[in-house]
């Protein structure tokens, strides 16, 4: 295999790992514990059957295997060969005949083309114990490559926005669906990184007001086998191969590192425009899946050191995401290599922060989830990734995994129980007024005794992954048979409510009622305390046709639809208004708890909670489980919060009220402010009622199943009594 004496090398450096160029060769470096031996590959196309030249790498310091090639330059495929046990029993997976990937590749080229030669074990064996046996067929042919890059690149001076995240505006999107069928993007570059910075895309966030943009997963993912076969592609992305790599699929430049600098561009052009890049991040597991998964990468490199494997019996995997595998966040070696991309990423390709898919794995000890643990240690002692946003998907699979409100300081969290409980209170449900009021002010219960502030609390009532807002209002049942599973796939228990009919309807009273509902959706989201997040298509009205699990569905099921209807035009208005208000009131958008954070709380100076009757809710009202409507009084003159020039914070003093019941419930004005006269801001009911200055001084009749949000006129600031 070694055909050493054909290409000019020498020892090289063990840091840092991957392959860096310094201007006159590139030097080679690989971590590998219980490697044997291992050969550098490299080669001249994607699709050559073999390498034209194998290195054997013969210097190892710390594990790390290196060598250093003069002349070579940016651009350059390779790839690894590792030799060692194949003990599957013991935990090891070494097989030299399989090309694998470089786990720090900046770039790889190409996809896999999917053959029986990328499985380490002969898969097409019927034997359950098939992957005990050792496969020999080569795989370098149909395996994509590592690509050597050059970092440089002109950021010309533009500076990071920094959005306070108690000033941010979230809006989660996939970087193909976005615009693939947006007819103003040039077709060549619809549906890439180019496409997603054009001028008219990026002023279209501008114009609806969101202050960051978090991408669904843009590292090097791969498509699955089962799904290939099926004619399917993994449209998400959560199925990892390069934690550095963007992926090359969504580049319309090439895809020999052109990659690189086209989503460099896309970063540039969005802090151009004031608005944040988050990234949606893979660490918890990757695409070799389980015993039976194809070798890939860090399979073949080092099993044992990368992935958690089942402490008896380490032919197996621990399985926390249910994918197949857990990184093994408990390795030095594993957690540095999580560490470095995360670092790679703020400081050579400029992102603002991170979204942890299934954070709880990473965030594991030996057994349970646990703020110890080692993963959150380091976060928290780095200088460079604690710095930015940083959001937990807080649960995994795994026992124990559902941990929403126990990450600590420096973590915000997508809040699972403000999703459940906002759709439980739209949807009607019994005993939800509690439960509101906590979500409505932040979630003190779950983040203010560690010291936590309500920006900890993502708010979300959507998300990619469930049905979309139409959806939700349009669809009692999941509708999943495009994903070829037979419906299996995808959460049965949805919180949802069709309205009265499934699916698409021409009774124009349900049609009525999907739309003031999904405006009660979008007024609870953005009016309330914490960071909201907007997912893609939401604010005009995206369906997905009951399909709650559009994984698989590269397609127009789940691309953003730019051919909007005038219910979906009026509905992104309404959204627009909404963000548009919330950023101008700083009483929706406080850094700090309430005082009255309590529900039961009485006499509070910065909120009261009052029954329809305007008087303050009794322990019998909060507990009662047909009470279905609540009121909110909010004081922004007793805010007690000061600007970044120390200047005190105030706002007017609001009245929200919201009627999840099927009938009208007046509500009464308190004593002292009865003789005021009080605004329309938000009517989910009447809309139009926001733009014709409506006052009202007298009782609200509060139609069935809707929010409304009144602003106090005063000519003073006025807290008495309040």
């Amino acid at each position: 295999m070694t055909l050493e004496g054909t290409i000019e090398h020498w020892p090289g450096k063990p840091y840092p790992l991957g392959a860096t160029y310094d201007g006159e060769g590139i030097n080679f470096a690989l971590f590998s514990e219980n490697a044997t031996a291992i050969w550098l590959c490299l080669f001249n196309h994607t699709n050559d059957e073999k390498e034209y030249v194998s290195i054997e790498m013969t210097e190892v310091t710390d594990h790390v295997w290196h060598v250093y090639i003069p002349g070579l330059s940016p651009g350059q495929l390779y790839g690894y060969r590792v030799d060692g046990p194949y003990e599957p029993e013991q935990g090891h997976r070494f097989n030299k005949h399989k090309l694998l990937l470089d786990p720090y590749a900046k770039a790889i080229d190409g996809r896999i083309d999917w053959s029986d030669a990328m499985f380490g074990y002969p898969v097409g064996d019927e034997d359950e114990d098939r992957d005990l046996k050792f496969d020999t067929q080569d795989s370098s042919e149909g395996m994509n490559k590592s690509i050597v890059i050059d970092s440089a690149f002109d950021w010309e001076g533009v500076e990071k926005p920094q959005t306070p995240l108690h000033q941010s505006i979230i809006y989660e999107l996939h970087v193909k669906g976005f615009t693939k069928l947006r007819e103003d993007v040039d077709e060549s570059i619809r549906g890439t990184y180019k496409g997603l910075a054009q001028p008219q895309v990026i002023e279209y966030f501008k114009n609806l007001g969101v202050t960051a943009i978090e991408l669904m997963p843009i590292h090097q993912f791969v498509h699955d086998k089962t799904l290939m076969d099926k004619d399917l592609r993994n449209y998400w992305g959560y199925n990892t191969i390069g934690f550095f790599a963007p992926h090359s699929g969504y580049s319309s430049a090439g895809k020999l590192g052109e990659q690189v600098t086209e989503f460099k561009e896309l970063v540039k052009a969005y802090h151009k425009a004031g608005i944040e890049v988050i990234l949606d991040v893979v660490y918890n597991h990757t695409a070799e899946g389980n015993h039976y998964g194809p070798t890939l990468c860090f399979k073949g490199i080092d099993n044992q050191a990368y992935y958690r494997l089942v402490e008896d019996d380490k032919r197996y995997y621990m399985d926390y995401t249910g994918t197949g595998n857990s990184l093994n966040m408990l390795h030095s070696r594993s957690l540095q290599l999580v560490m470095d991309s995360l670092r790679y990423w703020v400081t050579e390709m400029q992102v603002d922060g991170f979204r942890f898919d299934l954070a709880s794995t990473l965030a594991r000890g030996l057994h349970e989830v646990g703020k110890l643990s080692t993963f959150l240690d380091t976060i928290h002692q780095d200088p460079i990734v604690s710095q930015v946003k940083l959001i937990a998907e807080p649960w995994d699979v795994g026992e124990g995994g559902y941990q929403v409100g126990k990450f600590p300081v420096l973590w915000a969290e997508w809040n699972g129980k403000y999703r459940d409980t906002v759709r439980r209170f739209w949807k009607g449900d019994e005993s939800q007024v509690g439960e509101m009021a906590n979500r409505l002010t932040g979630s003190s219960d779950l983040y203010q005794t560690d010291g936590r502030k309500p920006t900890a609390s993502i708010n979300f009532v959507t998300a990619h992954d469930g049905f979309t807002l139409n959806d939700l209002v349009s669809y009692n049942e999941k509708h999943n048979a495009a994903n070829g599973e037979d419906n299996n796939d995808g959460e049965s228990h949805n919180i949802s409510w069709n309205c009265g009919v499934e699916g698409p309807t021409d009774d124009k009273k349900i049609i009525a009622l999907r739309e003031k509902q999904k405006r009660n959706f979008l007024s609870t989201l953005l009016l309330s305390q914490g960071v909201p997040m907007i997912s893609m298509g939401d604010e005009y009205g995206r369906t997905q046709n009951g399909n709650n699990n559009v994984y698989c569905q590269d397609n127009e099921l789940s691309w953003f639809n730019w051919d909007w209807t005038e219910r979906q035009q009026a509905l992104f208005d309404f959204t627009k208004e909404l963000i548009s208000f919330r950023k101008n009131a700083p009483v929706m958008r406080r850094r700090r708890f309430f005082h009255g954070r309590k529900v039961h709380g009485v006499g509070v100076r910065d909120i009261r909670w009052l029954a329809p009757d305007g008087h303050d809710m009794t322990d019998e009202e909060w507990d009662n489980g047909y009470v279905r409507c609540l009121s909110m009084l909010l004081n922004g003159h007793a805010m007690e919060e000061r600007d970044e020039k120390g200047n005190l914070i105030t706002d007017h003093t609001y009245m929200m009220m919201l009627n999840s019941y099927w009938e009208p419930v007046t509500f009464i004005f308190p004593l002292k402010h009865r003789k005021w006269e009080w605004e329309i801001i938000v009517s989910t009911d009447n809309p139009k009622a926001m733009h014709e200055n409506t006052m009202i001084r007298e009782n609200v009749e509060l139609p069935p199943r809707s929010f409304l949000l009144l602003r106090k006129c005063e000519a003073e600031p006025d807290s008495s009594g309040y």
